[in-house]
This record gives C-alpha cells, structure tokens and sequence, in this order.
C-alpha cells in the first residue's frame, strides 16, 4: 500500500495504524513523490491526504486512478467528507486504529486484496 500525507505525525501514524492491520506501507510526503514510486510496485491502497503541498489531493487522486487502476483509493483529510473526490473509502482526521482496521478489513473483502 502506499500513503501520502505531508504531515511526518500523520504519515508514521498511518504507517503504524495499517502495519498493525497487516499492511506494508511505502510512505510519500508529497503527491509528486507518491507519483515517483508508484510505477515501482502496484500498491492495493493508496491512502490520500488531500491538502498536499504542490500537487493537490484531487488531482493525485486522478493520477492514481491512471497508473494503479486497480488500487482502492482511501482519502485522509480534516475536510468536510463532502469535500472529497470520489473514493473506495474515507478515514476522516481524526481517526483510530479500529477504523483503519475496519476499512481494511472491508477493502480486502470487496476488492480481494490479500491480507
């Protein structure tokens, strides 16, 4: 899986919160750096903040859909949910380890990622 967030805090929590859901994360503190490394592997989620430095968010998100057609995207902001680009699935900031756990058992069960 690969996550993006500007925030070092936000992106090792995430990293954490998804390790103990049985996940290996590759981390990006930018959507260009996100951009750089996802042709490397096929990541079967990419968790997105949207309010990224440079790229923002929603195009990234377009960019992802393009080269990992077949990730589920997972959008991570402060923002009203409203606000958000379409998405496999939302984790709104704040979030806990019990809802990064449930989106991840819900993703590998209608995507079939392997756990």
């Amino acid at each position: 899986m690969l996550i993006i967030d500007d925030s070092d805090d936000q992106r090792e929590l995430l990293g954490k919160h998804f390790a103990k859901a049985g996940c290996v994360s590759e981390l990006a503190s930018s959507g260009e750096a996100a951009l750089a490394v996802v042709g490397d592997f096929a990541p079967d989620i990419i968790v997105l903040d949207l309010l990224l430095p440079g790229a923002d968010g929603w195009s990234i998100t377009t960019r992802m859909r393009e080269l990992a057609p077949e990730a589920a995207i997972v959008i991570s902001s402060v923002l009203d949910a409203h606000d958000y680009p379409v998405a496999d699935a939302v984790l709104p900031k704040p979030f806990t380890g019990a809802q990064v756990r449930a989106i991840v058992e819900r993703l590998r069960e209608e995507h079939h990622i392997a756990g």
